[in-house]
Formats: C-alpha cells, sequence, structure tokens
C-alpha cells in the first residue's frame, strides 16, 4: 500500500511482531504526539490520536496500543513519581508570540509543498509547545537503517531497559525526545534534505516593526542613549513649553514615521520643534488668518510659547529727581525677590530722568542681561521709557510706535507730559504711558485736566491697525488698545497734615496702609469717574513713596516739612474683563539716590492670537545698547571675583 507521495505506507514506524520493532513503533508513536490505533480496514495501518500528557503514567499509555504489540513488549514495572517543576521561563510578548505563529505557518506551508520534506522544523514545534516530549511528527515507513537507529536510541533509552524505575515521567519523555531527535535529524531518510539542529537564541528576537525607513536611515538617524529619555525630561522639566514639545504632527495623519528620525531632530537642551518642509512651503508672514496653523502670529505659534495665553509683565516708574549718580545695583528694582521667575517684559517709566539717558539703558540692559533685548525707547524732555522684552520674543512684535503730549503752557519746558509708546504681540494691542502730572497739594483739578488733555491729544496708533476699531474712540486713546498701563508720577496727596500722617505711620505696620489711602486724593478722584475712567488699581500694602531725604528711610526733614504721598503710581484696564491680573504691587525702599522710591508691579495677562497682515518689527531691537550692556556685564563680575580673590590672598594670620 503506498501513499500520495510515493512511500509505502505501513503501521506507525514500520512496526514490526518483534519486541523491538514494538517499541520502534511505541516510540514513534509518542515522538508524533500521537497515541496509536488500529485502523478498521487494514491490521498493519496504525493511525495517531492526541498524545497523552506529561503527567499521564505510562502504563496508562500502553493501553492505547494494540493487544499483540503489548504482548510482545517487555516493560518492568515502575514506581511513579511526581513529575518535576517546570522550569520556569520568561513569557513572550505579544511581538514574539505573533512572530512564533507567523514561524510555524512558514513552516507547515514549506512541510506541504515541498515532497522531500518529511518532518516539521524541530525548533519550531520546541518554541510551539513547553511540553518535551511533543517535538516532530510521525514520518512515513523508515528504511532499513532507520530500525537499527531506532534500536540503538532504544537500548540507550530508559523506556526499554528501566534504571530500578527511580526516574520520573519527565525525565524518560525528554530522553525520549532526544534519541529521535538524533534520528530525525540524521540520514534516516533517503532523499531527504539533511537538517542541522536548531541554535536557540541567547536573548529572545526583536519584534518585528512596520517601518518603510531602510536600515541605512534609521542607522544615521540614531542618537546617543544620554538622549534617550528626551520626553520624559521635557514633560517634568518644562513647565510652560511641555505642550509645545509633541511631535504629534508629525505622528499622525497615518504618516508612517521612524522613533530615530524623530528623536534626532531634538535634543535635550533645546526647545525648538521640528518644522515640516510642508509647513515652510504653506506659511506667509504677510498673510494669514486668525486660527491659520502657518500663520506667524496664529493660534498654534502662541499655544507653542504660552500655553496658557498669558505673559508676564514688569511696569514700574521712578522720579528720579534729575540725579547724576545712579544705583550701583538694580537687582532690587528691576529682579524684586517676591517673583520666582523673570518676567517676559520689563517696561520702565522715568520722570525728571538723569542726564545720562543712555547710560541708564545701559544700566538696564546690564542687569537684565543676555536673556532680554530693548526692543524701544523714547523720550519726551526728561521723561523716559524704555521697553525690554525676551530675546525670542521680538518675532511676534509688531513695529513700535510713540507720541508725546506737553501739559505745561510753555511747550518748550518738557519737564511735565505725558509719553506713551504702543505696539500689538500677537493679536493683543498694547500701550504704556508714563506721565508726570502737575504738583502742589491742592491742584487737583490741574492735574485732571493734564489727564484729559493727555487722552485727547495722544495720537497712537499710526500704522498699526486696531485689533477692535468698534470698540474704539477718537477722543480717549485709551479705548484704542486692549490692554492699557498707564504710571508715572501723578502728584496725588494725602489729604492730612503732616502730623497725623506720621501717627499713623507710627502705629501701624508696615503693610497696613489702609487709615491713609481713606485720605488719598487719587482714589477719591477715581472713585467719583472724574479721571482715569475704566481704569483700576491694585491694592497698596507699601508705604508712601513720597517724599524722603536722600539716602535716608525718613521723610522731609527740611523747613518745609512735605507731607509724604503716594504720588507714583501704576493703573491699567483692558477691553476684556479679566484679561489683566495683578500680581504685586510694592515700592523698591532700597534704592535711596531720589526723594522718590521706585514702585513696580507684576502684571499676568491674557494673549489672544493674531493676523499676518500687520507691519512686523521683524526682530528689530538695539543691537549696540546689548553688546554693551552684555560686555559690561562680564567685565564686573572678573573684577568682583578678582577683587575676592585679592582679598583672600592679603589676608594675614596673626599669632597671639
Amino acid at each position: 500500500m503506498s501513499t500520495p507521495n510515493g512511500f509505502p505506507q505501513h503501521s506507525g514506524a514500520c512496526a514490526t511482531p518483534s519486541t523491538e520493532g514494538g517499541a520502534v513503533q511505541d516510540l514513534h508513536a509518542k515522538k508524533a504526539g500521537k497515541a496509536a490505533k488500529k485502523d478498521p480496514g487494514d491490521n498493519e495501518l496504525l493511525t495517531f490520536e492526541d498524545p497523552p500528557t506529561v503527567g499521564t503514567s505510562l502504563n496508562e499509555t500502553l493501553k492505547l496500543l494494540p493487544a499483540e504489540l503489548k504482548a510482545n513488549m517487555k516493560i518492568k514495572s515502575f514506581t511513579p513519581r511526581p513529575p518535576r517543576k517546570p522550569r520556569l521561563e520568561r513569557a513572550a510578548s505579544l511581538d514574539e508570540k505573533s512572530w512564533r505563529r507567523w514561524r510555524r505557518f512558514r513552516m507547515s506551508q514549506e512541510s506541504l509543498t515541498d515532497p522531500n520534506e518529511t518532518s516539521s522544523s524541530n525548533g519550531s514545534l520546541q518554541e510551539a509547545s513547553l511540553s518535551p516530549p511533543v517535538r516532530g511528527r510521525a514520518s512515513p515507513c523508515c528504511p532499513q537503517n532507520s530500525l537499527h537507529s531506532s534500536q540503538d536510541a532504544l537500548e540507550a533509552s530508559p523506556v526499554g531497559k528501566s534504571r530500578g524505575g527511580t526516574s520520573d515521567l519527565g525525565k524518560r519523555a525528554s530522553e525520549i525526545s532526544s534519541a529521535f531527535g538524533g534520528l530525525l535529524r540524521g540520514k534516516a531518510f533517503a532523499g531527504g534534505k539533511p537538517r542541522l539542529s536548531q541554535i536557540t537564541p541567547v536573548r529572545p528576537l526583536p519584534p518585528l516593526e512596520l517601518n518603510v525607513a531602510s536600515h541605512t536611515l534609521r542607522t544615521a538617524n540614531r542618537i546617543d542613549s544620554d538622549c534617550m529619555d528626551y520626553r520624559y525630561y521635557s514633560q517634568h522639566k518644562f513647565g510652560r513649553v511641555s505642550s509645545s514639545l509633541s511631535d504629534t504632527r508629525l505622528h499622525g495623519n497615518g504618516m508612517v514615521y521612524d522613533n530615530c528620525s524623530t528623536d534626532s531632530m531634538k535634543s535635550t537642551f533645546s526647545l525648538l520643534t521640528p518644522i515640516r518642509s510642508k509647513d515652510v512651503r504653506s506659511r506667509s508672514y504677510l498673510e494669514g488668518s486668525l486660527l491659520a496653523s502657518g500663520a506667524l502670529l496664529g493660534a498654534e505659534e502662541l499655544s507653542r510659547y504660552f500655553p496658557d495665553r498669558n505673559i508676564g509683565i514688569f511696569v514700574a516708574t521712578w522720579n528720579m529727581q534729575g540725579q547724576k549718580e545712579l544705583p550701583v545695583n538694580l537687582d532690587d528694582f528691576l529682579l524684586p525677590t517676591e517673583a520666582d521667575y523673570a518676567q517676559d517684559m520689563y517696561v520702565i517709566g522715568v520722570q525728571e530722568g538723569c542726564p545720562d539717558r543712555r547710560e541708564w539703558e545701559i544700566r538696564l540692559q546690564e542687569t537684565l542681561g543676555p536673556h532680554y533685548v530693548m526692543l524701544y525707547s523714547a523720550a519726551h524732555g526728561v521723561l523716559y521709557m524704555s521697553v525690554f522684552i525676551r530675546r525670542d520674543l521680538i518675532w511676534f512684535c509688531s513695529e513700535v510706535e510713540y507720541a508725546t503730549v506737553t501739559t505745561r503752557i510753555v511747550s518748550q519746558i518738557k519737564t511735565k507730559g505725558a509719553l506713551g509708546i504702543s505696539f500689538t504681540f500677537f493679536g493683543t494691542s498694547f500701550l504704556f504711558i508714563t506721565s508726570h502730572f502737575t504738583s502742589g497739594d491742592s491742584k487737583v483739578n490741574e492735574r485732571k485736566l493734564d489727564y484729559n488733555k493727555t487722552i485727547q491729544a495722544l495720537t497712537l496708533p499710526k500704522n498699526v491697525p486696531d485689533t477692535n476699531p468698534y470698540r474704539s474712540s477718537s477722543s480717549d486713546v485709551t479705548t484704542r488698545f486692549d490692554e492699557v498701563f498707564w504710571f508715572g508720577d501723578f502728584n496725588f496727596r494725602l489729604n492730612k497734615d503732616r502730623e497725623t500722617v506720621d501717627s499713623i505711620l507710627n502705629q501701624n505696620p508696615e503693610t497696613d496702609v489702609s487709615k491713609l489711602l481713606a485720605y488719598d486724593q487719587l482714589i477719591s478722584e477715581m472713585s467719583r469717574g472724574s479721571i482715569f475712567k475704566g481704569f483700576q488699581e491694585a491694592d497698596i500694602h507699601f508705604r508712601p513713596s513720597y517724599k524722603f531725604d536722600i539716602g535716608k528711610d525718613s521723610y522731609d526733614t527740611t523747613s518745609k516739612q512735605r507731607t509724604p504721598s503716594y504720588t507714583d503710581r501704576v493703573v491699567y484696564r483692558s477691553r476684556y474683563k479679566d484679561d489683566i491680573h495683578a500680581v504685586k504691587y510694592s515700592s523698591c525702599p532700597v534704592i535711596k539716590t531720589s526723594d522718590h522710591r521706585p514702585v513696580f508691579a507684576l502684571f499676568r495677562v491674557k494673549v489672544r492670537p493674531g493676523r499676518d497682515n500687520i507691519p512686523l518689527a521683524a526682530g528689530q531691537f538695539d543691537r549696540d545698547l546689548y553688546l554693551i550692556g552684555i560686555k559690561r556685564r562680564i567685565t564686573r563680575e572678573l573684577q568682583k571675583r578678582q577683587e575676592q580673590k585679592d582679598q583672600r590672598s592679603s589676608s594675614i594670620c596673626s599669632i597671639s
């Protein structure tokens, strides 16, 4: 009887009536993982059923064999013992399991299509199951030399000759499998392909990747191990820009990507995100819509720099009294200890400024350091204003415009008046005004006239379009901008005599000034609506900023005995409710070169996206001032270190 493959079909593994042949047939049946039984149509044809498990005893296995085979086999009795504990192996991952199933499928196809293949891959079956006896599939009838090999293998195995019944079933099955493994790997089948024993990898095979990038590209874009934690580092270290570091735009939209290629574009020390060529092609710096993905001033770019769409602004005013001498250190003024972080924008207004305006600006640049640049500076007589901004934000500013107003009757005398600077940042327009109103305890009406003249005569904006012209008024410049900050020496006084004010200051602590504010002229006029309409002022918790003896903490001790007052103020207004949030409002008592103390305020201001169709500053700033300030900053630091070194080296130890 022959099979379609051309081999004569016999029972199991060429079973014969002899003991050796029966044992060989039994072993072949166990090797194939099947239990043998007779075919009713042919006394010599064996078929195979499901194999017994490892825990099944050998006697139960022999019950499944034909009666004549059991009669010819001589098996000594043995005492069964519980099997050994299975060796723990690492759990295979999903990728490894899928790879194994794919490999078994391919090997089964090769076995079906190749007529010379007589057994399945030993390695694939070994990986498919952790049961040691299951090694291969029963093959067709073997030549004579196959029987001799099987007899030798049988004599070497403990099934034909039991070792006193001390070995467990797991060890027996393993040795039987090893014996037939050598038989299957040898030249047992004439005309079949010789198979080498499989080499088990020492570590798990890598998972298959759905990736079209070539191996050369992946190797070229490989990055160091130091940068592999970039995603974790950026999420936990960079608070504000965490959302801007996401590369989902590269990974989304069904785009096939390579992790190594994407990660190689970034480093631990860079906050810049990769830009696709497609975005560069569609990007326009002259036109753009409010929500366009490619707009320079649009929502996407704004969210990259300010995810919460709030910026920090420092606004300060100081009447310098025309002193030539500048403070030695401006850190306490510009960088107060109450603020943990520096602000995004610094606007400083000065009244009765020092004669050397350029020196004042250099000192500001030196104090703020290399992270800031002076966007713009203007002057009106002895009124100065300087606007500093973080250097990476200058690209989002429009052209800067300024205007001045003189409130004196004689316009040539420019000691009193107003100076305004305006520009648009992203889609939010800003107006900063510094003023010096008429002085005098009783000249409240004159100060109100100064205010009215300023809001009517200040001609801003000029070329930069109004962000919301429907809410603007031609008679009030403060209505033509989204956010307005007005600061300066307003000269409003306390309507109380010197003795009463001194007694209140001596009785109450530094932060409790509510009794003094009850006599403040500006608060009274603002509550009536006669000045600074629509403006607000943060709560005051500092002592009056005027008038001090120069170089001292005492108020005026001259014969005039001027009453201490809150002459230096910062007020603000917005087109939209809750756009401006005052964080800090205080003075700087350590600067004593003038009879006024500097007053500053910290704000959080909401910024909205804008359009690219406005005249841009295009990164313009005062480069010469920047270089001079940074050079002086470095020089002073080196001098300070040298002085400390000289001081340590010149110290003399005296022995008493």
